[in-house]
């Protein structure tokens, strides 16, 4: 669809930067992740929504997010990812993905599976869905259920996930991984094989939003990683050509830090329920950002010209260690994020990079592990999520 088109765009409009460098090459967006609502039934204490929700009412309607998916696939997008929350709380989400589609795009709901109905997928096929990425929080039914903090969670997410592999829709397995779950990642995996998926995730909980007010009930433990590692390993041999595992280090045992969205502002943008564009998921959480709504701005010259996009684009921001290493255009200084929550500065070093003075920090935090209960995720208004699709 895109494969022929130039990988670089040419900004509408430039500024300076404010460390007097060249405007770094603009590549095109690959990926969409559509966070479609912040209301879901699950209260996973891990979740990666920011504490202060978007509300029902703030919520983009289906013709915007058709605009947004048309400006998407022109920009160069080739994918989307439709999210939340839970999409399923959208009573329109049948409509939004029949106009993803009509787009061009290829289309992944990524779901709790609570609150899409084996009819409900039905229509979301016919309507184009593509691949269908489902979240396990255990192997164990009960342990699922109290970290989901939803009774029968379990049990609907495998009853959701028979009816999309019957379907003969390609399914993503999610597993995210920590203290509580984390020994029991081969059983995780061997469930993902047995239900029929076609990939499964070993999604270690990255510490942002609700996850970091619950870091020290979710941190494993320096011998329960090595374990883990050494159990990805033998079940890649295992089922070598049955299933794909796609498996990282938790940041906080990592000796180098993940090159975050494949760069800021470089191969992805997020779009949340009320219509901000930010560069990743969680960049809210860096003060003094100023992000841009598709109400007032199309994608491309969001993409272009925003002044969040632009902020971390390239390497010319960069302090050191960052700005002399070999692995700068590698992992791009790892996550501004984390960067920003863990040292105050976003422009510095990923401090779970060993290089980093902060790193430190990061070893004496990895080491905190309490057995409190979860604070877990709450809801925009909790009455909401009661209206999921039937």
């Amino acid at each position: 669809m895109a494969a022929d088109k130039q990988d670089h765009l040419s900004p509408t409009r430039t500024s300076g930067l404010t460390n007097g460098g060249e405007e770094p090459a603009l590549h095109r967006p690959i990926g969409l992740l559509a966070e479609l609502t912040h209301r879901c039934p699950l209260g996973c204490p891990y979740c990666s929504n920011p504490l202060a929700l978007d509300p029902r009412e703030r919520e983009l309607d289906s013709p915007t997010w058709t605009r947004v998916f048309g400006e998407a696939a022109a920009l160069g997008v080739l994918q989307v990812h439709l999210s939340g929350g839970e999409p399923g709380a959208r009573r329109d989400l049948v409509e939004i993905t029949a106009a993803a589609h009509s787009s061009g795009l290829y289309t992944n709901l990524i779901t709790s599976a609570v609150g899409i109905t084996a009819n409900t997928v039905e229509k979301l096929v016919d309507a184009g869905l593509d691949h269908v990425q489902i979240s396990i929080q255990d192997s164990d039914a009960a342990s699922a259920d109290h970290i989901a903090n939803y009774p029968s969670a379990f049990a609907r997410k495998r009853a959701l996930a028979d009816r999309v592999v019957a379907l003969k829709i390609p399914l993503t397995v999610n597993c995210v991984v920590h203290r509580a779950n984390i020994d029991r990642i081969r059983a995780m995996v061997e469930l993902a094989v047995s239900i029929g998926a076609s990939r499964v995730e070993i999604a270690h909980v990255q510490y942002y939003g609700w996850a970091l007010r619950n870091r020290a009930s979710l941190m494993p433990t320096a011998d329960q990683v090595p374990r883990a590692v050494k159990a990805v390993e033998e079940l890649r041999k295992r089922y070598h050509g049955k299933i794909v595992i796609d498996a990282v280090l938790p940041d906080y045992y990592a000796r180098f830090p993940k090159p975050c969205v494949g760069g800021w502002g470089r191969r992805s943008l997020n779009v949340t329920p009320a219509g901000k564009v930010l560069p990743c998921h969680a960049a809210e959480v860096i003060p003094n950002l100023e992000f841009w709504h598709v109400q007032d701005h199309s994608l491309a010259d969001i993409w272009a010209n925003s002044p969040a996009f632009k902020a971390f684009r390239g390497t010319a921001w960069m302090k050191e260690p960052c700005r002399s290493c070999e692995r700068r255009e590698i992992d791009y200084g790892g996550c501004r994020c984390q960067a920003f929550m863990l040292t105050g500065d976003a422009a510095a070093a990923d401090p779970v990079c060993h290089l980093s003075p902060h790193h430190p920090n990061v070893v004496a935090l990895a080491a905190r592990q309490y057995d409190e209960p979860y604070s877990y995720r709450l809801n925009p208004r909790k009455a909401d999520s009661d209206a999921l699709v039937g």
